[in-house]
């Protein structure tokens, strides 16, 4: 993937002729960041952070104002404090950055249904079908910009393109809270002066070898004759990246298949050295992914478990169940199993997963739920219980119900000290 960081950026809006410009780029600028802050306005203007709070912890997204720090998402979080002492750091709210990506994905449905959501941040759509309803592409984005702001509180990029890719490039040339039209006879003028690592699939191992070619700038990559590419970067990639220099790109905005899986994973602050401490970790992650198979309304067939060392060895195993489920406690009985079955001597153990897969509607069969006071299955209604406290963190926020054993592990979690290190989590209006 290209780096969006790499690209010189003007926010505002930038027109021009859209004829042909079917293809939109919607970006949500600094999501989780902006979320929070909207749930706090208190912190609007100040240096704002997402993530893990500690330890291994790293920053999930950052407000334009730590950005300025230097501040940048996927950086170790102590890094981040020692760029921006005075950074304010928030602990993720999935449940708040799902229901608000949902909201907004609706939004983009009233003006077309050909959406290709890339994240719960980004989607690409297609509006070749919606101009005789809302007017030329330009006027559509700057719609939906306006249905965004009024209804979420919340901004966005847009860019307008003939391809995926100048979309994408030109919504990151106009952030944040920007519109960028590229035409399709200005297709080479934007594309030429851009740094080559801002091309989809230049990351640092592809640059390495264009930069000993001499090739900094897209304009110098779309002159590269094919063969010396294909030499420096491989028959594939070559062509890939050729062609998108040149402003070729054949793919098409494809709505998302469903989901196929439904996994979480967690990197520790300390290595973990007893069972007990796994197992505490397990049974956060089956609560976790059980919660959101009811969510999207879906059972899973098969349950499997992500394992890191301290090594940075990896280990998975699945196991395929009886009957479908959504019970966490099935899902964690399942994941404990394959755990122990690793017959592991002294782990240290530094992540831990838990997936769902094999995934279908709810309801086509009864659930088998596991008795944890007994040695056998016991069948039970489909998660009435579970469904209850699904409603109950709903109304009052997570930390209101939950796995007595996991309380310890919240307590310890909770960073001391600090001015504006850490913000705790308000329950749910």
């Amino acid at each position: 993937m290209g780096r969006s960081a790499d690209l010189p950026r003007s926010s505002g809006e930038i027109d021009g002729d859209d004829t042909g410009c079917h293809v939109l780029h919607v970006d949500m600028d600094a999501f989780f960041a902006s979320v929070e802050i909207r749930a706090r306005p208190e912190l609007r203007g100040l240096p704002v952070a997402v993530g893990g709070t500690e330890g291994r912890g790293v920053v999930a997204a950052a407000s334009y104002e730590a950005r300025v720090f230097g501040v940048r998402s996927a950086m170790p979080m102590g890094q981040a404090l020692r760029l921006c002492p005075r950074l304010v750091v928030i602990s993720p709210d999935r449940k708040a950055y799902t229901s608000t990506s949902t909201a907004i994905m609706k939004i983009f449905a009233e003006f077309t249904p050909v959406i290709e959501p890339l994240s719960l941040d980004e989607a690409f759509l297609d509006v070749s079908g919606a101009v005789g309803l809302f007017g030329r592409p330009a006027d559509i984005a700057r719609q939906i910009r306006r249905r965004v702001a009024e209804d979420q509180q919340l901004t966005c990029s847009v860019g307008v393109a003939t391809i995926k890719s100048v979309a994408k490039l030109a919504s990151g040339s106009c952030k944040p809270d920007g519109l960028r039209v590229v035409s399709a006879a200005g297709l080479a003028d934007f594309l030429n002066p851009l740094p080559v690592t801002a091309l989809w699939g230049v990351g640092k191992r592809t640059a390495e070898p264009l930069r000993r070619l001499g090739i900094r700038t897209v304009g110098e990559l779309s002159v590269t004759p094919l063969d010396t590419l294909r030499r420096a970067v491989g028959n594939a990639t070559a062509i890939h990246l050729y062609e998108l220099a040149n402003g070729r790109d054949e793919r098409v905005v494809s709505p998302r298949e469903e989901e196929k899986s439904i996994s979480t994973d967690r990197t520790m602050n300390s290595d973990l050295l007893t069972e007990d401490d796994v197992a505490r970790e397990l049974l956060r992650g089956a609560g976790e992914v059980a919660e959101r198979l009811r969510q999207a309304g879906r059972v899973a067939r098969t349950v499997g478990i992500k394992i890191r060392f301290a090594d940075f060895t990896t280990l998975t195993r699945v196991r395929t169940l009886a009957e479908p489920t959504d019970a966490a406690a099935v899902v964690y009985a399942e994941s404990l199993q394959l755990y122990r079955g690793l017959k592991l001597d002294q782990p240290r153990v530094r992540l831990v997963g838990v997936k769902a897969e094999n995934l279908r509607p709810a309801g086509e069969a009864t659930q088998l739920a596991l008795d944890l006071s007994g040695p056998g299955p016991a069948r039970r209604p489909s998660g009435a219980a579970e469904h209850a406290i699904d409603a109950l963190a709903a109304r009052f926020g997570e930390s209101v119900v939950g796995p007595a054993s996991l309380l310890r592990s919240k307590t310890a979690d909770t960073p001391t000290g600090g001015l504006n290190r850490h913000v705790p989590r308000r329950p749910a209006q």
